[in-house]
């Protein structure tokens, strides 16, 4: 049976594509019928990173046959900003699966990543602990209501940036998100 939908994941700019956190969403989103890319799209500067994440998206839609509006693309931390400017920069995605996105570098929250917050139209998850020194709950639920497209946060009780030891709650929450987003795709 070929997959109802797709998911492009990046990793965090200290980590690979097989960090533990990926894999851990990964199988959770195989087991409610979605096919899941892990994918590297380069370290330092986001603005770099897009062409490379583009590609992995269209890369996976070549792959499976799924149309852009059927696949879904984040990430954790880096991954989660490099492909929120990829669809806030016009590339279709069925949706935003954000994990601990980085609002602002730690002590710093005048310096918001969020210029491109009001280009985004899609439906997005946001997944971050309670403790993330890059943003607080309040935070990015103020800086999240710039986004045009429906949001939904999930928090992860005392999660730090790392949400250490929370991978299957995470993983439980986005499977659980995209199931439910994807039940008539």
């Amino acid at each position: 049976m070929s997959a109802r939908f797709g998911l492009v994941l990046a990793p965090g700019a200290s980590a690979g594509p097989d960090q533990p956190a990926l894999v851990a969403i990964d199988e959770a989103v195989t087991a409610v019928g979605g096919t899941v890319a892990r994918v590297s799209i380069g370290k330092g500067s986001a603005e770099r990173a897009v062409p490379k994440a583009q590609e992995e998206l269209h890369k996976l839609c070549d792959e499976t046959g799924l149309e852009l509006g059927k696949v879904f693309s984040g990430g954790r931390s880096f991954g989660a900003r490099v492909f929120s400017m990829v669809v806030a920069g016009g590339t279709p995605s069925a949706g935003l699966v954000l994990v601990s996105y980085p609002l602002h570098p730690p002590g710093k929250p005048d310096q918001l990543r969020t210029e491109h917050f009001p280009k985004i139209k899609v439906r997005c998850l946001f997944v971050s602990g309670t403790r993330d020194a890059f943003g607080t709950p309040d935070e990015l639920q103020r800086a999240t209501k710039k986004i045009k497209g429906p949001v939904d946060h999930v928090w992860i009780e005392a999660g730090n940036h790392g949400l250490r030891g929370k991978d299957a709650e995470v993983a439980a929450a986005v499977a659980e998100w995209l199931k439910t987003r994807t039940t008539r795709l």
